[in-house]
């Protein structure tokens, strides 16, 4: 028979011993680390936020692409379909329009932003 510490059944040397608990102790630590992390519910909830947040940015993105498309392609289809003798006066009228409401740009503002607030309050009490 050898000496070899290895062979002896059931009586662990106090080196195995040692190496045995530091085993142990590192397991421990990476099971608690990762029950905290389980248990961080703030943190888990501001993960799953940020995701759904950058997933809402993507369609966004992705819907007004489509949006801009089809209305490039539906202007397009309104122009090739007018005759130019309409069409001249309309873009002439439009383009005026667009002046306009750029130089009063503040007043139309003001005006949207009344019309939003007297839609939310006519919703708010319908709810009611």
């Amino acid at each position: 028979m050898t000496d070899d510490p290895h062979t002896h059944i059931g009586t662990p040397t106090p080196e195995e011993l040692r190496e045995q608990v530091a085993r142990t102790r590192d397991e421990l630590g990476e099971t608690v680390e990762a029950l905290a992390g389980k248990a961080d519910v703030k943190a888990r909830a501001k993960e799953k936020t940020a995701a759904v947040k950058e997933q809402a940015a993507q369609k966004t993105a992705l819907v007004a692409g489509q949006i801009r498309t089809k209305a490039q392609q539906a202007a397009r289809l309104v122009k090739d379909k007018t005759p130019d003798p309409v069409l001249d006066p309309v873009l002439d009228t439009a383009g005026r329009g667009a002046a306009v409401a750029r130089s009063q740009r503040g007043p139309l503002l003001a005006a949207g932003a009344a019309l939003v607030v007297i839609l939310l309050i006519r919703r708010s009490r319908r709810r009611r």
